[in-house]
């Protein structure tokens, strides 16, 4: 697998887009999408929940307005989580009791093929199953996503929030290797880099994805915010732009998803470095667990 599957700073998560009135405009959809494409950010990152399928629904609607643009970007996507969200009812054939995991073939083959659909794109490059799915086949599972791929639906199957021995378990059922996995990792979210887990994803070549990579805020607090300030200040970049470069330093380089959709902030986001000196990525390291390494 090549060593950077995401060749770009950071993905763009689309979780938000449908709470952004603008966005439901489909030519300034259309115009957003290909402002970016000229940053040079040409990864989207969508999931079946997001809005209920309205975020899928709103940027396929901006492709199939632009036809141009669907060569120039690639998108990722997640399914596996059913539930009922009582204020968006678009993109659910019906409504469920419960909130639950669902890596059913049916299931998941549906999701592709309304993705599919919704995005109105040829191939989703990389799908993720959301959450695990504790009722999962393996066996038939795996099949279900090795078919898409050879279907050419999909370019590769991945994984988000998973554990190790979950992720293995559905390989271990799989002729195609799984490429994305995407997880909860910040500067302040740091449990993977110590319980093991993000050793795991490098040993099984995995392209890691960082959801929440600004720690939903709470880098701008306490003893980290003081940290990335002073560095920002030093070398001309940005706080979140430095908490991204720490993001890009660790070994298989994760590839940050930024939610916001604030063409500022992700202008603002580009402008810090690839990577992080090791006493800087350290330094925020300590400034963010209150301690330094032992």
């Amino acid at each position: 697998m090549p060593a950077h599957t995401f060749d770009v700073p950071f993905v763009l998560g689309m979780m938000r887009l449908h709470e952004a009135p603008e966005m439901h405009q489909t030519t300034h959809l259309a115009d957003w999408i290909e402002a970016r494409i000229e940053q040079g950010l040409h990864w989207f990152d969508h999931a079946d929940i997001y809005g209920n399928g309205v975020c899928e629904t709103l940027f396929g609607q901006a492709l199939r307005a632009r036809p141009n643009l669907a060569k120039r970007l690639r998108v990722v996507t997640k399914a596996s989580i059913a539930n009922d969200n009582p204020a968006v009812n678009v993109g659910k054939a019906k409504h469920c009791s419960i909130k639950h995991y669902n890596a059913s073939p049916a299931y998941l083959n549906k999701a592709i093929d309304n993705a599919l659909e919704r995005l109105g794109v040829e191939r989703i490059e990389h799908f993720l199953i959301h959450r695990p799915d504790l009722l999962m086949n393996a066996e038939t599972t795996g099949r279900v996503l090795d078919d898409a791929i050879e279907a050419g639906k999909i370019g590769a199957a991945g994984i988000s929030n998973h554990l190790p021995s979950q992720w293995r378990r559905l390989q271990n059922a799989m002729h195609h290797p799984l490429r994305a996995n995407q997880i909860e990792l910040s500067i302040s979210h740091n449990a993977p880099l110590f319980d093991g887990s993000f050793d795991d994803l490098c040993t099984d070549c995995h392209s890691p994805m960082a959801w929440s990579p600004l720690a939903g805020g709470k880098l701008m607090q306490g003893d980290v915010s003081n940290v990335l300030n002073r560095m920002a200040t030093e070398q001309n970049s940005t706080p979140n732009a430095l908490a991204l470069a720490w993001l890009r330093t660790l070994p298989n380089r994760p590839t940050p998803v930024v939610g916001s959709v604030k063409q500022e902030r992700i202008t603002e986001m580009l402008n810090g470095p690839e990577a992080l000196p090791r006493e800087t990525w350290y330094a925020l390291l300590e400034a963010a667990r209150g301690h330094c390494v032992a």
